[in-house]
């Protein structure tokens, strides 16, 4: 087995944002394990794809497992999974609750814990997550963003804790916060209004936010650090 590629895990890794992240390591000969629920096999020996729920233990599990028996290694873990259900406060059901929960929270906290535990043992490795502008700024009057703000602020919060907790250990812990993305997520004929949202005009595209996690995978002296890539959302409205 060749250990001497990086390895790194990516999470929603089917489309969007996720499947940006994958293009993006590749390039730079990283080997993957890529996972979501739909993900499908991939021709490049390079890649392994892991499918399954990120919420359920089961999975975070054989992700990080097969990941290792595979490629011998664990470098960067990139938490991109995410799912945003946008109603009034009172409207949310508990199937709403218990989805979004699942997701964005379990989904963190299942995967982070395993592969901080596999780091560990290198003494090196590098976690960061996509979170949310709305997680930590001022929210936006007419934007349903309650179950966001707390799944993705709450991880916000968490990604400082474990980058602290785990600084002298040789692991860094950081966060992309975006502001709204084209993606799937979004119908293209929202795009002229959530554009409008941001400062800069527009929104942004998964590339902007490929890169920043590549240049906080590249940026040794930088942990505990939310970098707001958001057109300005977070400055002000």
């Amino acid at each position: 087995m060749n250990t001497s590629q990086k390895v790194v895990v990516v999470t929603g890794a089917s489309q969007g944002v996720g499947a940006k992240v994958v293009e993006a390591f590749r390039a730079l000969d990283y080997r993957i394990v890529a996972t979501s629920r739909s993900i499908k096999p991939s021709d490049d020996e390079n890649v392994l794809s892991v499918a399954g729920d990120i919420g359920d233990p089961a999975t975070a599990q054989r992700v990080i497992s097969e990941g290792i028996a595979r490629f011998g290694r664990i470098d960067t873990l990139v938490n991109n999974a995410g799912t945003y259900i946008g109603k009034p406060f009172p409207e949310h059901t508990a199937e709403d609750y218990a989805a979004v929960m699942n997701v964005n929270m379990a989904g963190f906290y299942h995967i982070t814990q395993r592969a901080i535990a596999e780091m560990e043992k290198h003494s090196s490795g590098h976690v960061v997550s996509v979170t949310a502008s709305i997680g930590d700024a001022a929210a936006i009057s007419g934007v349903y963003s309650v179950l966001a703000a707390m799944t993705k602020g709450g991880i916000n919060a968490a990604t400082k804790s474990l980058a602290i907790e785990y600084a002298k250990k040789g692991i860094r812990v950081n966060a992309v916060a975006p502001g709204i993305i084209k993606t799937p997520m979004h119908a293209p004929d929202t795009f002229e209004a959530l554009g409008a949202l941001h400062p800069i005009g527009r929104m942004g595209e998964t590339g902007d936010i490929a890169n920043a996690i590549l240049f906080l995978d590249s940026a040794p002296f930088i942990t505990g650090e939310i970098m707001h890539v958001d057109g300005g959302l977070s400055a002000g409205h």
